[in-house]
């Protein structure tokens, strides 16, 4: 389909000269540290076309240009020397420009060729203000001149400078030409743009590479990419645009950022669609306040300095590596670990998160997920892509869809911008249909639940309401879109369980929610009790001796066929999420031994909350919504609750509570009666 003669054909016919084979862009690429965008600028001048002589001769020719007039590091000094003996010369490097304020002039740092202070024109840092800001690459003529009066003069002069970008499109052009195109070709077309092949990936991992885009092409976008490493997490922020900037390593400040109150400039927000973060593990304002002044910028799009509010419009993408399985996280902590603990903690921030996209779910890169068919010229790709972030479709699904009451203001902003730069990536001329939309927007509405279910982690029942939706407005059906890591994850399966099988959900010492498995095993004996699982822990060790206690004592009150003198009973505790042990399992210890002596297996799917003192007083439940919560993550339909709890139940959230069969017990013998279903 896409890589048929026809195809290719329709390309050359509508995107004559802004179309490269992106094999060409691989051949050099290996033999010349310079970003994609440069490469293809060179290509797209010398390369499009599908005679092989031509292409033959236009790769000649480019590597002609790189070889002599790129700089390497490591070759800068030859390039001086013959600009000095030729007197003239062009070289393509990455330059910036500060302003020497004692001089009053504006002076260009060489990156590659390693001068700096050499005076800049006026005229051009005016012209390409991202010049002041991480500086932009571009083909440079230079003169050489050695002025023997003035001997501290700077010998070298830019007397012409090119930035390294194609001319203003017609983005008109562009949506007529859209129409040509179905969808699985113009999504094929715009991932082989960024050198990727589709025919590689299924449709989920192709829509993933997509919603990187997300970032360049909707304004005060905040994206979040979290994965194992070797996906190409950067590669897209790096390499593809010339529009966005990667803060590698992570350190930075506000004036870097936002404004320098000194110069009275704006950081990297007002110059680059993109300000993308790599190793989020790393991130560290120098100032105090960063953080706090990065939350309102994601939150806004503007941020105070001093007397002055300025707005921008640049989005962030924060990168990082996860080392662990994502199963392991779930269980032990949340998915926004391994950010820096200012912001891994802090809800504000991470609600601010327009998306979360599930970066262990695109494979390792191998050598055949790169492209050799024909694509956009990366710099056509980037002018396009910057075009429409003047344009929203965030409106989109309003004709067709209405968004479930579980979403706050800041998760249908989410939804809305996501739904809007995807849509405009598919279809930029603004044609789709009711099933196109319906399908962004369930591919929305789970990048943001992704969200909200770390942040219920970390901030608890501020953030329970994550049962995203969606209704149709004709047919009035309301679907609920799942978070895949989530869903496969319920701990307390459906049916019956076997007899001494048991949950329970508390605290444990850190304070954190965990969930307990018991498993009770009966052996002829002679009535010894051992327990396995625990650990060190005294308090638990003594929470589950005190059980067996409270049964030898009141054993008689609850059944006759309780034998306690020939049987040996062996107790196993599982900490399924790996948060340390409770010291609450005094009664869903003492129900799991009577399950096991009297075997009869608990209610289906059913969660054991509160504890006994060894007085046999009930102790309810600590912060019981948080606590219910879980029970629902966790998949429990059945809860058994001390009546000591009955009053904490209006701090509950009334969908919350109508979740559950909710049991409630009145003593230590009334639990065990009603958690085994015995009348």
């Amino acid at each position: 389909m896409s890589d048929s003669a026809d195809y290719t054909d329709k390309l050359f016919s509508i995107f004559s000269g802004k179309i490269v084979r992106k094999d060409l862009t691989k051949k050099i690429k290996e033999g010349a540290n310079v970003p994609v965008y440069v490469l293809e600028y060179l290509l797209g001048m010398y390369c499009s076309s599908r005679n092989e002589d031509e292409i033959d001769a236009g790769i000649q020719n480019v590597k002609k240009i790189l070889s002599e007039n790129f700089v390497r590091p490591d070759e800068a000094q030859k390039i001086i020397s013959r600009l000095r003996e030729l007197g003239s010369f062009t070289v393509i490097d990455h330059i910036s420009v500060k302003l020497n304020y004692k001089t009053d002039t504006y002076e260009t740092e060489f990156s590659n060729l390693g001068i700096k202070n050499v005076p800049m024109v006026d005229n051009y840092v005016k012209a390409f203000e991202r010049l002041l800001c991480g500086g932009i690459w571009c083909i440079i003529q230079m003169e050489y001149y050695y002025d023997e009066a003035d001997k501290t003069s700077i010998p070298f002069k830019i007397t012409k400078l090119t930035p390294i970008q194609m001319p203003h499109i017609d983005i008109d052009e562009l949506k007529a030409a859209r129409d040509n195109f179905t969808d699985e070709e113009w999504i094929e077309l715009i991932l082989r743009s960024t050198g990727m092949e589709p025919s590689q990936f299924d449709d989920r991992v192709k829509w993933l590479h997509l919603a990187r885009l997300i970032p360049l092409v909707e304004n005060n976008y905040n994206l979040c990419e979290l994965g194992p490493r070797g996906t190409g997490k950067s590669h897209i922020y790096k390499e593809i645009s010339p529009n966005s900037i990667l803060v590698s390593g992570g350190q930075t400040t506000v004036a870097n950022l936002f404004y320098n109150m000194a110069s009275r400039a704006v950081g990297l927000v007002g110059l680059w669609d993109c300000v993308a973060f790599d190793e989020v593990a790393g991130i560290n304002f120098k100032d105090k306040d960063g953080v706090q002044i990065m939350k309102d910028y994601m939150a806004s799009g503007s941020f105070a300095r001093g007397k002055e509010e300025k707005n921008a419009n640049a989005s962030f993408a924060f990168v990082g590596n996860i080392n662990q399985s994502v199963d392991v996280i779930l269980k032990t902590s949340h998915l926004f670990e391994p950010f820096p603990e200012a912001m891994a903690n802090d809800s504000a921030f991470l609600d601010r998160m327009h998306c979360y996209l599930p970066g262990w779910e695109i494979p390792k890169y191998h050598p055949e997920f790169f492209t050799n068919d024909y694509g956009f010229i990366t710099d056509y790709l980037s002018e396009i892509i910057r075009e429409l972030r003047k344009t929203s479709y965030s409106d989109a699904y309003d004709k067709y869809f209405k968004l479930g009451r579980d979403l706050n203001q800041r998760d249908v902003i989410a939804v809305k911008k996501t739904v809007s730069g995807l849509i405009k990536l598919i279809y930029p001329n603004g044609k789709f249909t009711k099933e196109n939309v319906e399908k962004i927007l369930r591919f929305a509405l789970e990048v943001r639940r992704r969200v909200k279910e770390q942040l219920k982690k970390i901030g608890g029942m501020e953030f329970y309401d994550v049962n995203f939706s969606y209704t149709d407005n004709e047919s009035f059906a309301e679907e609920y879109v799942p978070v895949p890591e989530q869903s496969s994850g319920k701990l307390i399966p459906d049916g019956i369980g076997k007899p001494g099988h048991l949950y329970t959900i508390s605290h444990c010492k850190t304070g954190m929610i965990g969930i307990y498995k018991i498993e009770m095993q009966m052996t002829t004996g002679s009535g010894k009790f051992e327990r396995t699982g625990i650990g060190s822990d005294s308090k638990a060790k003594e929470a589950v001796d005190s059980a067996f206690s409270y049964l030898k004592a009141n054993a008689k009150n609850i059944s006759q066929s309780i034998s306690l003198t020939t049987k040996d009973y062996l107790l196993h505790i599982q900490d399924l999420n790996g948060v340390g042990m409770s010291s609450h399992l005094t009664l869903p210890s003492l129900i799991a031994i009577c399950s096991v002596a009297l075997g009869k297996p608990l209610l289906t799917s059913t969660v054991v909350l509160g504890d006994l003192s060894i007085g046999g007083t009930l102790i309810k439940v600590e912060e019981l919504a948080n606590t219910l919560q879980v029970c629902i993550d966790s998949g429990a339909k059945k809860v058994l609750l001390p009546i000591t709890s009955a009053q904490d139940l209006g701090t509950v959230p009334a969908e919350l509570v109508g979740r559950f069969n909710l049991i409630f017990y009145q003593s230590a013998e009334d639990a065990v009666y009603k958690a085994l279903g015995v009348e």
